[in-house]
């Protein structure tokens, strides 16, 4: 496994090895000594093409996300969301698939999302600390003030999502 380091501090990209012969292929998708975090459940979502889920994250039990794509391909984002962080607001996006075999970690502290640019993508997530419903927020997608370039322009979004807060509305709840 190699690390990858990305120009916001602490967000890791992790490109692994593919070992392959004519049954198929084996490969390692997560190893404790590269990423030394506890992670403490596991969560997989199936997206078709241009579904986009986020900008999420939990404002009281933070969320670190180690994110491999085990199926297709995606538009992944994270959104450094750290109050005394010198990128605060500022994005790192990177496309993710199983073809390639990489991971993303994103530590606890970042919005998270992603657009599916493939049907029937995978997506698997371990995460650092359990979901808390309570703890739910959500930024748009969409922002003009995040300067995301999504790779789609028919984006299909949940409800939920639809309902996701501005970004300088969320700067607005903070206690800086």
């Amino acid at each position: 496994m190699k690390i990858i380091k990305t120009k916001i501090k602490d967000l890791i990209i992790i490109k692994k090895e593919t070992f392959k012969d004519k049954r198929g292929f084996l490969r390692e998708l997560f190893r404790e000594n590269i990423i030394p975090k506890k992670f403490v459940f596991d969560i997989m979502s199936k997206s078709n093409k241009n579904v986009i889920r986020g900008l999420h994250l939990q404002k009281k039990k933070s969320q670190g996300k180690y994110v491999t794509v085990l199926n297709g391909k995606i538009f992944d984002v994270a959104v450094d969301l750290r109050i005394k962080s010198k990128t605060f607001g500022k994005h790192i996006s990177i496309i993710l698939s199983a073809k390639e075999n990489i991971s993303f970690y994103i530590p606890p502290g970042f919005a998270h999302g992603f657009c599916a640019l493939e049907d029937n993508t995978l997506v698997h997530y371990k995460c650092t600390n359990y979901r808390d419903v309570k703890s739910e927020l959500g930024i748009a997608w969409n922002d003009p003030k995040l300067k995301i370039k999504w790779p789609t322009k028919k984006p299909i979004i949940s409800k939920k999502d639809e309902n996701n807060i501005s970004f300088s509305q969320y700067k607005g709840k903070l206690e800086i």
